[in-house]
């Protein structure tokens, strides 16, 4: 393992970043600001070692844009409605930060806070944070910790265990933007992704509020029940493609009952590169990288629209508020446990 520092956040305080090589080479960093997974390197084709997730050269610049690469997403991710929830009766207000909604909890979401660093081994990092009572608006004294670890077999685990005092909301998920062509090598569109789900929830309108629904996706573009190119149907005439600018649905994984499982594939021709993405969770947003605003990221490469895709492991958005969805309140002292997985290989 090595250690170093990754600059100051905004508020002047010194970050670092933890590196971890498995005996093939590949490697993984995650830092202690936001729990963020920095850099996953993994070998092409041809033998060269390619960063797939796209990310920034220090701290300071995750906390400044808006696009949540690497994110550690807490305590709620995506998405709910009117930023209110009830539970046991009592009404409970959140921040409105996207269309009159909340989203991933922001703002000071947790990818906004420095973690500490509880233990550290030869392929492996845990983090830990306090989330007290009524933080982000949400009940509950709420303590967390989340594990990377870096496999021999080039996977990465996502491990997240916790526990509140109260009942709560918790919905945590990785937001990482994945680019299996190298994360400066432009559009994902050209890339094959195959997703374990039949079915997804459709949104309502622009605002990606789920109606409530669980509808099929076979005959309709947002069908990946088979390997397809993220780019074939994306910009189809389909209203709810056009309500999002593209791919940014909660999947309906098959199976939750079956522990982790397989909940998507991807491969780049390019490259050679192919992941395989688990989860023990019920859901699966993919989101296509849509409003990825032109920027410059790690090492001098350039961001755009669709530079990455991410796999987001989830409750379905809004679950809090809608009955029939799989419920993301966790009971007071109940333990929080839930993993998700990025297994890398080359074909």
């Amino acid at each position: 393992m090595q250690k170093k520092e990754f600059g100051k956040n905004q508020e002047g305080r010194m970050s670092h970043l933890y590196t971890f090589t498995n005996a093939a080479g590949a490697s993984m960093s995650v830092c202690d600001f936001g729990a963020l997974l920095v850099s996953v390197k993994v070998p092409d084709r041809e033998g060269k070692f390619q960063d797939v997730v796209l990310g920034y050269d220090e701290a300071a610049t995750y906390q400044k844009m808006a696009s949540f690469f690497g994110a550690t997403i807490g305590r709620s991710g995506n998405r709910i409605a009117n930023a209110v929830f009830e539970l046991n009766g009592k009404e409970y207000h959140l921040t409105a930060n996207e269309n009159g909604n909340n989203l991933h909890s922001n703002p000071m979401g947790y990818q906004d806070r420095f973690w500490e660093v509880k233990e550290v081994q030869e392929q492996s990092i845990t983090l830990l944070l306090e989330s007290p009572e009524g933080d982000q608006g949400f009940p509950g004294n709420f303590t967390v910790c989340v594990t990377y670890t870096l496999t021999e077999e080039n996977a990465v685990s996502i491990h997240y265990q916790g526990s509140c005092d109260q009942d709560t909301v918790v919905n945590m998920t990785n937001h990482s933007y994945f680019n299996l062509a190298g994360h400066g090598s432009g559009s994902v569109e050209d890339q094959v992704l195959s997703i374990e789900a039949d079915a997804y929830t459709p949104v309502l309108d622009p605002a990606s509020i789920p109606t409530g629904e669980i509808a099929p996706v076979q005959g309709t573009p947002m069908d990946f029940t088979s390997f397809k190119k993220i780019g074939q149907d994306i910009d189809a005439e389909y209203q709810q493609l056009q309500f999002t600018g593209g791919y940014d649905h909660n999947y309906v994984l098959r199976s939750a009952e079956n522990g982790v499982r397989k909940m998507a594939e991807a491969y780049s021709e390019k490259t050679g590169i192919a992941m395989e993405a688990y989860t023990d969770c019920v859901g699966v947003q993919f989101y296509a990288g849509n409003f990825i605003v032109d920027q410059t990221g790690k090492e001098g490469a350039h961001y755009a629209k669709r530079s990455g895709f991410c796999l987001e492991s989830q409750f379905y958005p809004n679950a809090v508020n809608t009955p029939g969805f799989p419920s993301p309140v966790l009971k007071a002292e109940e333990p929080y446990d839930t993993t998700t997985i990025y297994q890398f290989s080359v074909r």
